[in-house]
């Protein structure tokens, strides 16, 4: 009975998506197609402002299958640097289950939260946002040539 049990979870079953490979290293320095998701001081919860931001950014991704999204959690550092860290979790974490509830897949969604090194400074800009990323489309990647079977150097 254990052998068939097994047996059945080794069967190929739905195909289950894979995550597509992408990141977002050099997101912060892209201007075009960005938006500004606002959060109130020390909250992860959506405003109406930052829902009309992501409405904004989603009719987008969804025109554009081919592109991935960075979704980039901020908080300033006035609490500590483990609280900022997971606010600014928190609030890309937010951000991006609005999108895949708005129909953006998850695969093609990365959420990460973004703190400056912690200095005990004052509050720095856009500290209390999460920036939404509309990555450039990937080129396309060349295909590799199969290896050479045996025995094709003889019919050259």
């Amino acid at each position: 009975m254990r052998a068939l049990l097994f047996g059945l979870l080794l069967l190929p079953g739905p195909a289950v998506a894979q995550p597509r490979p992408f990141n977002c290293i050099g997101a912060e320095q892209l201007e075009d197609d960005v938006w500004a998701v606002p959060f109130a001081r020390g909250a992860d919860r959506l405003t109406e402002a930052g829902r009309a931001a992501i409405e904004a950014a989603s009719a987008l991704i969804k025109d554009q299958p081919d592109r991935n999204v960075c979704v980039l959690g901020h908080a300033d550092r006035g609490q500590g640097a483990q609280t900022s860290i997971e606010l600014a979790a928190r609030r890309a974490r937010a951000v991006s289950t609005s999108l895949s509830q708005q129909g953006i897949e998850r695969d093609r969604i990365r959420a990460e939260a973004r703190v400056g090194a912690y200095s005990g400074r004052g509050a720095e800009p856009g500290a209390r946002a999460v920036t939404i990323v509309v990555m450039p489309p990937e080129p396309p990647q060349p295909v590799p040539a199969p290896p050479p079977r045996p025995g094709d150097e003889a019919r050259r």
